[in-house]
């Protein structure tokens, strides 16, 4: 039972470390415009589109956020194996991780804007030293919660992986999560709030994203500030939640025997039931959103 207890009380503070995790990854994603949106950002100089917009993708948000919170616990798994604190270990692995994210932001950014020079993109330095640095922040927030998760599955809750690989893993996780679900908020509802909602991107707007803030020229501490408030959240909830019931299901279910098969599979069934049930849910949400928000195309009636 105390072990038990124990487990519970981990997976109460990994769900919260994640659901912090998680709206940091979303909103360091949309101040630096990476996945899946900034494939119109990249666009819009190509279009004819100038714009003031951080553009920093390199690669999507699952395999950046496995590298860095890889290497963030690698650092810090070696830190540990020379003696030195645990926490310290982390929090230098983490500042070193993100270093290496921020190395990746300028050169991305610097790179990327260069291609566009023959359709006029300039490189703005001062968007280069703000945003990097606002990026830096956020990303180490999500790094260090991620890599803090990962130690106290490690050794709390006694898993065999080890700490480099845990971070890859969940990393992974991390970026999946904040690409699902808080891209869409940004690409759609903030980069092409000119268009009507659901309507998706017609061609003949591709490129075409909104440039102008509420006061002058939009930035990105514009996309970030106004993501971050369901955007942010969102994913942050998806994080936490598939942290949180991950961890849960297995503490609570993956000792009790079962019949002929063995431990584990109690987990293994709950977790196939939960799928099913949050499955039935988001079909209800996507059915009720589509009676009370549709229609998401406009259907033109045939002149008689």
């Amino acid at each position: 039972m105390e072990h038990i207890v124990f487990g519970i009380g981990i997976t109460a503070l990994t769900g919260a470390l994640a659901t912090v995790a998680g709206s940091a990854e979303d909103t360091e994603s949309n101040i630096g415009s990476q996945g899946d949106p900034n494939s119109q950002v990249q666009l819009a100089p190509q279009m004819g589109f100038l714009h003031r917009i951080f553009n920093k993708a390199v690669a999507g948000e699952p395999p950046a956020y496995g590298l860095w919170c890889c290497l963030g616990a690698g650092l810090a798994w070696a830190f540990m194996a020379m003696q030195l604190n645990a926490v310290l270990a982390i929090v230098l692995g983490c500042v070193l991780a993100t270093f290496v994210q921020g190395v990746y932001a300028t050169t991305a950014y610097l790179g990327r804007t260069a291609s566009l020079a023959k359709f006029g993109q300039p490189v703005y330095v001062d968007v280069l030293k703000s945003m990097t640095s606002v990026t830096m922040a956020h990303a180490f927030i999500a790094i260090f919660c991620t890599v803090t998760i990962c130690y106290l599955i490690n050794t709390g809750l006694g898993h065999p992986f080890p700490l480099p690989l845990l971070g890859l893993i969940w990393g992974i996780a991390l970026g999946a999560a904040g690409s699902a679900t808080g891209n869409p908020y940004y690409g759609k509802e903030r980069q092409y709030q000119n268009q009507k909602f659901g309507a998706g991107v017609p061609i003949s707007a591709s490129g075409n994203i909104v440039r102008y803030a509420e006061a002058g020229e939009r930035n990105s501490i514009d996309n970030g500030f106004f993501t971050h408030k369901i955007g942010g959240s969102a994913s942050g909830i998806c994080f936490g939640l598939i942290v949180f019931l991950e961890l849960w299901r297995t503490v609570l279910f993956e000792s009790l025997p079962f019949p002929a098969l063995g431990p584990g599979w109690y987990a293994i069934f709950v977790g196939i039931v939960m799928i099913l049930i949050f499955t039935a849910i988001d079909r209800t949400i996507e059915n009720w959103a589509r009676r009370n928000f549709g229609p998401y195309t406009e259907v033109k009636e045939a002149s008689s």
